[in-house]
């Protein structure tokens, strides 16, 4: 089952911040939409199939619920919920550290994921966010990794949503980040490093491989805490996963990363205690609406903190 592309197209709301979902019946014949559904999705436990029909959980496009008997028609849509599991919830809280009337910057925490997906539908940034400022059209205009914390900015405005999508597709925007990772033995710095970044043996993961180059970081070491660094990394091209990738690819990972430079086993409830040192620290661009220049600064820290002469010190853009 896939999401939605436009809001504007669906019968349904959104739900506590969570989009409605939609299904294309394809080309073909089957007794009844019933017979078809177990048959795409045999995965699934044929009698929650039934119960959802029964409970009119799916809708055609004009919003009418579809029932046990309904027939199979080819070449149309459905819409639904999708099912939220019972989700843990994540016991930090995100902050807005600017708004306007077009975006909004939020500094979100560790183990928050920034949009729905997987098994993480309410415990979101984006669905958190909807809900809390009555915004169903809010939404992103980049991601972090769920286990990285600090700044997202979201567009509030379907009208201006592509101007800042743009803006980081383009590569436009000025970002660093801060990490904490061992202190490399034969480094110098600042020190650039370059690689090809290619997909993982695991579907989630990315390594280094062979070939010309497609991604570079510059890595800088700001201050030392007896085995451990705090760095500043500046990505001059966005490869996922490109700084615990990089920063793992030449033997100093970053610390409390579950997948770099080996994939620990999935646990079954997150241990909190222990986030990922990464932080995305500021965002610099110029405002593709207004032409303003725009400085953004987390206002979270990392177990090592930054000296207090070098806060505010990192960008010398007001």
């Amino acid at each position: 089952m896939r999401k939605k592309s436009r809001q504007s197209l669906s019968p349904l709301p959104f739900r506590d911040g969570i989009a409605p979902s939609f299904l294309n019946l394809p080309a073909g014949r089957w007794p009844d939409l019933l017979s078809f559904l177990q048959e795409r999705f045999k995965h699934l436990n044929p009698d929650m199939l039934r119960e959802r029909l029964i409970k009119g959980d799916l809708v055609d496009e004009q919003g009418k619920p579809l029932a046990l008997d309904s027939p199979y028609t080819p070449n149309r849509r459905i819409w639904y919920y999708r099912a939220v599991p019972d989700e843990t919830p994540v016991p930090f809280l995100e902050h807005i550290i600017f708004e306007d009337e077009r975006i909004l910057v939020a500094d979100k925490p560790h183990w928050l994921s920034t949009i729905p997906a997987g098994r993480h539908l309410r415990e979101t940034l984006v669905s958190r966010l909807r809900n809390k400022l009555n915004l169903p059209e809010l939404a992103p205009s980049h991601r972090l990794d769920r286990e990285t914390a600090g700044l997202v900015l979201l567009c509030k405005d379907p009208a201006y949503r592509g101007a800042y999508q743009s803006m980081f597709q383009q590569r436009d925007v000025r970002k660093t980040y801060l990490a904490v990772a061992p202190i490399h033995p034969s480094l110098s710095y600042p020190h650039v490093h370059r690689s090809n970044i290619v997909s993982g043996d695991h579907f989630f993961t990315m390594c280094e491989a062979e070939g010309e180059p497609n991604s570079e970081t510059e890595i800088s070491l700001i201050c030392q805490q007896e085995e451990a660094g705090l760095y500043q990394l500046k990505p001059h091209t966005g490869r996922q996963h490109q700084l615990r990738v990089h920063l793992s690819g030449l033997g100093i990972a970053i610390e409390n990363d579950p997948w770099y430079p080996c994939v620990q086993p999935a646990r079954v409830h997150d241990d909190f205690s222990n986030p990922l040192q990464l932080l995305a620290y500021t965002l610099e661009f110029i405002d593709p609406v207004s032409g303003e220049a725009r400085f953004f600064q987390s206002q979270r820290q990392l177990r090592i903190t930054l000296p207090s002469e070098s806060r505010g010190q990192e960008n010398s853009t007001p």
